[in-house]
């Protein structure tokens, strides 16, 4: 049974800091918004759901006691829709809407909400404190180092220079503000609004369409004093062919944390044609893959080779790519792995202009790229997105 996406809303992203336009929003308002889009939209009943996939990384404090469930109560939907939040660190949100979609072809479910959730300004990064990071002796033995210094890496695997890397950036910024300022983004994003009724927050706060080349060189590297630590040394053990690691990264040409969420409603074709419900796209494969995880972030590459091979299709035949932009590097590699068109490659920017909201990011950028999909009258899009400790997911959309 194949599954559908008939609808995708999302909140704009803020920046994660206390200043930030959704900082004093908790996670779950922001879902609470999203679910009750979703009802309006789509004059849905929510009893019509049979269960909800959130994504969300760090899932403590606020983003705790399983977000997913407690956001369907909060939300006034019923009691009896089952949830269940995931983690695949970034991967997060893209793999809810994997999951749902898999649910849907076996036949458990007709009608689920994938999406995710995270508030880095509430909720900071790594305060779950998990081994991966904080215990040594995992660290050790796994490999493990910051996405900063996989990110310089392959880089320096790669021989990009620190303009390959900031051109890419500025790209990114330009395509995005572009994006925005023609409308692009209207259809899905849903401005956060105060307990008053007024907007606290109706587009993406990082976007720099101004920026440039002068600006990005202002930058100085961010990770050289982590590397000095002891990574450079973890990382090159596994890698010596790298010789020295440069640093290259800082935080121009590497995404910034974000506050956000965003949801994706998903059937079978039954179910939208009794609900009266437009079928957007089929999802025609989904994929994962997982690598060594001191390059973790390249695991993109083998994600997609994998759902391209699902769906029986060639790189060539993708209309569009929504790949995540963790860092320049990794995204500039993918680029020349599959040999694609700079025309059909992330033309709204990505999460190094709009920000990187962790569990979050995946759903948001199926929606940009659904979105841009039927602007363009589209067949077929791809998006990617990969996760700490070598985790990837690729998902391939066919418009029907």
């Amino acid at each position: 049974m194949d599954a559908y996406i008939l609808d995708t809303v999302r909140t704009p992203r803020g920046k994660a800091k206390p200043t930030g336009g959704l900082a004093d929003h908790k996670p779950i308002e922001l879902l609470r918004q999203l679910f009750a889009a979703l009802e309006q939209r789509n004059n849905l009943d929510p009893r019509e759901v049979e269960d909800v996939l959130l994504g969300c990384v760090t899932q403590v404090k606020e983003q705790g006691t399983n977000i997913a469930r407690v956001a369907v109560l909060y939300a006034g939907w019923p009691e009896q829709i089952p949830a269940s939040t995931v983690t695949a660190y970034c991967a997060s949100g893209l793999s809810s809407v994997g999951l749902a979609a898999a649910q849907i072809h076996a036949g458990i479910a007709d009608l689920v909400v994938a999406g995710g959730v995270e508030s880095i300004s509430r909720v900071p990064m790594l305060s779950d404190q998990g081994s991966l990071f904080e215990d040594p002796e995992v660290t050790a033995k796994t490999g493990g180092v910051f996405m900063g210094i996989a990110a310089d890496l392959v880089a320096t695997l790669e021989g990009d220079t620190r303009e390959d890397l900031d051109a890419y950036a500025v790209q990114s910024h330009h395509r995005a503000a572009s994006a925005r300022d023609n409308g692009h983004f209207a259809s899905s994003l849903v401005p956060v609004l105060r307990s008053d009724g007024s907007v606290a927050l109706d587009h993406d706060e990082f976007i720099r369409g101004d920026t440039s080349l002068e600006a990005m060189a202002a930058f100085p590297p961010v990770f050289a004093e982590m590397g000095a630590q002891g990574q450079n040394a973890r990382a090159l053990k596994r890698y010596p062919e790298a010789g020295t690691i440069q640093h290259l990264h800082h935080r121009g040409n590497s995404n910034g944390m974000a506050d956000g969420a965003g949801l994706v409603l998903l059937g079978s074709r039954d179910k939208a044609l009794s609900l009266g419900l437009r079928r957007r796209a089929r999802i025609r494969a989904v994929a994962q893959h997982a690598v060594d995880p001191v390059i973790m972030l390249t695991a993109i590459a083998g994600a997609t080779e994998k759902a391209l091979l699902q769906a029986n299709l060639e790189a060539s035949d993708i209309d569009l790519f929504e790949v995540y932009e963790s860092f320049s590097a990794v995204v500039l590699k993918y680029q020349r792995h599959f040999g694609i068109n700079n025309d059909i490659f992330n033309v709204c920017g990505g999460a190094i202009a709009m920000g990187h909201a962790f569990g979050a990011t995946g759903s948001m950028m199926l929606t940009v790229l659904l979105d841009e999909m039927e602007r363009r009258d589209l067949s077929l899009g791809l998006v990617t997105v990969c996760g700490a400790a070598g985790l990837g997911i690729a998902v391939i959309l066919e418009r029907t």
